[in-house]
């Protein structure tokens, strides 16, 4: 490569804001008091809060460094595979900061919160019809909490039988949380395995199928980045049992627009709109995690529920066989606005053009990069595609080596070592918002690193050599972490 986006730049160390202030600066002035000064009763103050003394010069220069210190989708590529890290309008967010949605309160009276109630009952319905799913509950705050919401209403939908079952088959291309979200609701897991193909065979599930097991958790387009081919096959075996069919919709990106999750069987399915409908997410949320179902299992949908009756929106508690609440209010409302405001934006091409560019781009990688990189799955892939370090290894390189060297080019490494069926997984996703010489630039760097891996291992072991800090020791973090009081 002749250029890399990485550079060695000047990038400033900075203290914590409390070695930094100096007692007696200040970057504010208190406005002059229009009442008299009124003593406070002496057990309410408690102890002076610890707060430094900062200059505004202080705080901006603090903030801004720190910053530098950072990659985010704004910097640049982040092809996290299964995560969908693109690109993030900023109209979305203009929208979700308009003073009537940003300064709501969640106890105003519904009669005054009409249009806020208003576009969260279109928004249910715009992914109902995404999804062709009949019905939405905006409630769970996140992808877990969606699966949750899944598992919750899969087992209330077995108990409302009369007939309560313990099992749940979970295929070893699924999210990891699946597990755990099936545990919480009483079901034992149930491991089955993918085929040659990396996808789900219609035997096996026939022969794990029975009366006890509650249903299936697919994640369609799978953890490989591959659609299962045998969907339907699989929920006809599934229904003829008395079987659910949920579908994690994490990596709905790849289908936006485009598959009938209903038409294939799917029963239950849970979207990530900070995923899918270009919410930022990161850091640990904000995110959303709405619960798509057919209209037999809309009755066991959480509450509240926004629902247009007598000429009004309204949020609806009575639904008796509902699951009950799973959060405060009404989920995470600033992320449902931006959602809605993405999917307006978009229209139903635009959201059916997103999915076929990141087929495309993940295909174009996957073709360009399999040369150089080992490709346990030699097939068109859906949004993202999955290398190994089984080239590299024999030059005592590994998928960490690889991942940190990239961040020298200027590349926020892929996902890596996940899924857990490829031993040295590397797992990239572009997403739809990179444009071809973002691609090239990013293969380029991937195809470099496949030579230094050769000709220099001893480099790739160092690396990275450019950001602030080099090789970290992340077993020593892992097991002996600094739990600060």
């Amino acid at each position: 490569m002749k250029e890399t986006a990485g550079t060695k730049g000047l990038i400033f160390n900075e203290p914590l804001l409390w070695e930094k202030g100096v007692r007696g600066r200040t970057g504010f002035s208190m406005p002059r008091r229009d009442i008299e000064e009124a003593p406070m009763d002496e057990k309410l103050k408690g102890g002076a809060p610890d707060f430094p003394d900062l200059s505004e010069v202080d705080v901006v220069r603090h903030y801004t460094r720190l910053s530098q210190w950072n990659f985010g989708v704004d910097s640049g590529m982040y092809p996290l595979g299964s995560c969908t890290m693109k690109y993030n309008p900023k109209t979305n967010e203009r929208q979700a900061a308009l003073p009537g949605f940003a300064a709501a309160h969640p106890l105003v009276p519904a009669q005054l919160s009409q249009g806020i109630l208003q576009l969260l009952y279109n928004l249910q319905h715009y992914l109902a019809e995404i999804t062709g799913l009949d019905a939405v509950s905006l409630q769970p705050a996140a992808g877990a909490h969606g699966e949750l919401a899944g598992m919750l209403i899969c087992h209330a939908y077995h108990v409302h039988k009369g007939k309560p079952r313990s099992k749940i088959l979970i295929p070893d291309t699924a999210h990891g949380t699946n597990p755990a979200s099936a545990s919480l609701c009483g079901f034992k897991s149930i491991p089955v395995k993918s085929n040659a193909q990396g996808i789900l065979s219609a035997d096996v599930i026939g022969e794990l199928m029975d009366e006890d097991t509650a249903g299936i958790m697919v994640t369609n387009p799978n953890t490989l980045g591959l659609f299962e081919d045998n969907i339907k096959r699989v929920a006809e075996i599934v229904h003829a049992k008395g079987g659910l069919i949920y579908c994690d919709g994490a990596n709905m990106n790849a289908v936006m627009g485009i598959i009938d999750m209903k038409a294939v069987g799917v029963d239950i399915l849970h979207l990530n709109l900070h995923k899918t409908f270009s919410t930022p997410h990161g850091g640990g949320g904000p995110g959303s995690g709405p619960v798509c179902v057919t209209k037999e299992l809309e009755k066991f949908l959480p509450v509240p529920r926004v629902v247009f009756e007598q000429e009004q929106y309204l949020l609806s508690n009575d639904f008796p066989d509902t699951i009950g609440k799973l959060h405060a209010f009404y989920g995470n409302v600033g992320v449902q606005i931006k959602a809605y405001s993405y999917i307006l934006s978009m229209g139903a091409e635009g959201l059916k053009q997103a999915s076929q560019m990141a087929v495309l781009n993940a295909n174009y990688i996957k073709t360009r990069l399999k040369e150089s990189y080992h490709l346990p799955y030699d097939r068109p892939c859906m949004h993202e595609c999955v290398f190994t370090d089984q080239k590299q290894s024999v030059y005592k390189v590994s998928t960490l080596d690889i991942a940190k060297r990239l961040m020298d080019y200027g590349f926020h490494p892929p996902t890596i070592y996940f899924p857990l069926v490829v031993s040295g997984a590397i797992m990239i996703e572009p997403t739809e918002t990179e444009p071809k010489e973002n691609l090239d630039a990013f293969i380029d760097a991937m195809q470099a690193i496949a030579v230094e891996a050769e000709k220099d291992p001893d480099l790739l072991h160092r690396a990275p050599l450019l950001p602030k800090l080099n090789r970290l020791d992340e077993t020593s973090a892992a097991r002996n972490p600094c739990l600060c009081d």
